[in-house]
């Protein structure tokens, strides 16, 4: 019994160690080498969801063809992109809360009124602000908001290059991902032409007022009417006062008022001499194609020629020569040579100029186009007698009819 006994005790205390050998497996005791990996691959830290969005972050660009989409003939220089000619400008889309931009001016900051740059801010196409350049540098605020949205900004020079230029110096955009410049349209259209060109006046109809910047506004023009409604993109190389053979005179030929002169450069301007930026600069006809040249010249040219025969006859071979000036830089442009709307008294001498370029060259991608004279006392004159909103409207309407019946015919003849 006492042998039996003790066999049972010991069978006892081999089943309690086993049960606690068997619960500190089961309560985490040390584990064995295969359940290390399994605790591992358990213990993996969760994969982050994937959004879609970023977060707004405020960044300062220079702005440049790689992230804005430039518009008319722009010029760089120090950093600086400088507007001059009526209507050039920038276009750039984000997504984003916030945007402002750094506006440098010219000499002009420092002298009258009436000669400082005017612009125009636009937002997903509503213009948000009209201002005069009056400072040295300053920051415009164009946009701001509580959310992200996707914001389109326009920003175009409303006055003429001969007395003003602006530059920009920076954007700086709180956006998701930067900014991009806004697509190009499939048509491009060139006008050359003058103070009518510029929109000269067109804020201000009172025919005994004169000249002021502040009163220009080259949306308002014949040539960015027309592109706006043909779909195009644009350039302006307009200079009020200019003409072929002389400009605005009251007496003797204006030699200094020549557009012949001037159109291969940028642009140029009275308010900024060679301190601001480079005036003399020759402009890159690979950087703006244009499918049609508008040329709108001879308004000023008629004040000095007043119906001499002579001076018509040389009216007339200048404009030839300034139709293959034209032709040399823009070999594949349809050309339009265009007049009429404050005066048609050198149309004739127009077409005499397109009939003996055609002659010389065999280039038949010309043609004389008359535009309506202005009716005072329907629509009404604005400063120095230039025309009115309504009256440019007319001839953008005549003029894109007129782009549009071309662009049939080249259709028709391709066919």
């Amino acid at each position: 019994m006492i042998n039996d006994n003790k066999h049972i005790d010991r069978l006892k205390t081999a089943c309690v160690s086993l049960f606690f050998a068997l619960m500190c497996v089961s309560c985490g005791g040390t584990p064995q080498p295969e359940q290390t990996q399994l605790s591992t691959t358990s213990a993996a830290p969760e994969t982050p969801a994937v959004t879609d969005t970023l977060s707004p972050s405020e960044s300062t660009f220079i702005p440049d063809s790689s992230n804005v989409k430039l518009i008319g003939r722009t010029y760089s220089e120090n950093g600086i992109l400088w507007l001059a000619q009526s209507a050039s400008g920038i276009e750039f889309t984000f997504r984003g809360t916030k945007a402002s931009v750094d506006i440098t001016g010219d000499g002009s900051v420092f002298g009258k009124s009436d000669s400082k740059a005017r612009f125009a801010v636009y937002v997903n196409g509503d213009r948000v602000m009209d201002e005069m350049v009056e400072e040295s540098l300053k920051t415009y605020d164009i946009y701001t908001s509580d959310e992200p949205a996707d914001v389109d900004v326009r920003i175009l020079k409303l006055s003429e290059c001969a007395n003003s230029s602006f530059g920009i110096k920076a954007l700086n955009v709180t956006s998701e991902n930067g900014i991009s410049p806004a697509p190009e349209k499939e048509l491009k259209i060139e006008f050359i032409g003058d103070s009518i060109t510029c929109a000269y006046g067109v804020d201000d109809e009172v025919k005994e007022h004169h000249f002021s910047t502040e009163t220009e506004d080259a949306t308002k023009s014949y040539a960015y009417k027309t592109a706006e409604k043909l779909g195009a993109d644009y350039s302006l190389v307009s200079f009020s006062g200019h003409g072929i053979i002389s400009g605005y005179t009251s007496d003797k030929k204006n030699t200094e008022q020549l557009v012949p002169t001037f159109y291969e450069k940028v642009s140029r301007s009275y308010g900024s001499a060679s301190a601001y930026y480079d005036t003399n600069a020759e402009w890159d006809f690979d950087k703006f194609v244009p499918d049609y040249i508008v040329i709108n010249l001879g308004t000023n040219d008629d004040s000095y020629v007043k119906g001499i025969q002579e001076r018509k006859d040389e009216f007339s071979a200048a404009y030839a020569e300034f139709i293959g000036q034209v032709r040399k830089s823009n070999p594949d442009s349809y050309i339009i040579c265009a007049l009429g709307v404050m005066g048609d008294g050198l149309y004739p001498s127009v077409e005499n100029a397109v009939s003996q370029y055609i002659s010389d060259t065999g280039d038949n991608m010309v043609s004389a186009f008359r535009l309506s004279v202005q009716e005072v006392f329907k629509n009404g004159a604005a400063a120095d007698w230039h025309p009115t909103e309504a009256t440019h409207e007319i001839a953008a309407e005549e003029l894109s009819e007129y782009i549009e019946s071309l662009m049939k015919g080249k259709v028709s003849e391709a066919a």
